[in-house]
């Protein structure tokens, strides 16, 4: 039925092929519009300039907090600004989901993990 209405038998294509093309192109946008900003610590990596220069097309998740030096080796005062910081250059005007760069591996000591979230649920809020 689709098919006849749409006239997709004259163009040479099915439903199911409309429908995997289409659901590639939003998986597609979907990808380019959200960003993660996943490696902090590399040289040039400025998330304020990232926000400034992209911040109006694309959505930030990720990039809360550097989980290779800060939150593994940073004492928990450190973190907590690491945690602002992030959030003062990737929140304003919104497109931003906190989420660490990478996993919180086991090496890192748990008031560190405590004093993110502390950090996120105080002080992260639109």
């Amino acid at each position: 039925m689709l098919e006849t209405h749409f006239k997709l038998n004259e163009h040479g294509t099915t439903i199911r092929t409309e429908i995997v093309a289409g659901l590639t192109t939003f998986l597609t946008m979907a990808y380019i519009l959200l960003v993660n900003p996943d490696i902090l610590s590399a040289a040039g990596m400025d998330t304020r300039e990232l926000k400034k220069e992209f911040g109006k097309e694309l959505s930030f998740s990720g990039g809360g907090c550097d989980t290779q030096e800060i939150l593994p080796r940073g004492t928990p005062d450190q973190v907590r600004d690491e945690v602002k910081r992030r959030i003062d250059d990737l929140a304003p005007g919104g497109g931003f989901l906190f989420n660490p760069v990478h996993n919180i591996q086991m090496d890192v000591p748990p008031e560190n993990v405590e004093a993110m979230w502390e950090t996120v649920m105080d002080y992260g809020k639109y």
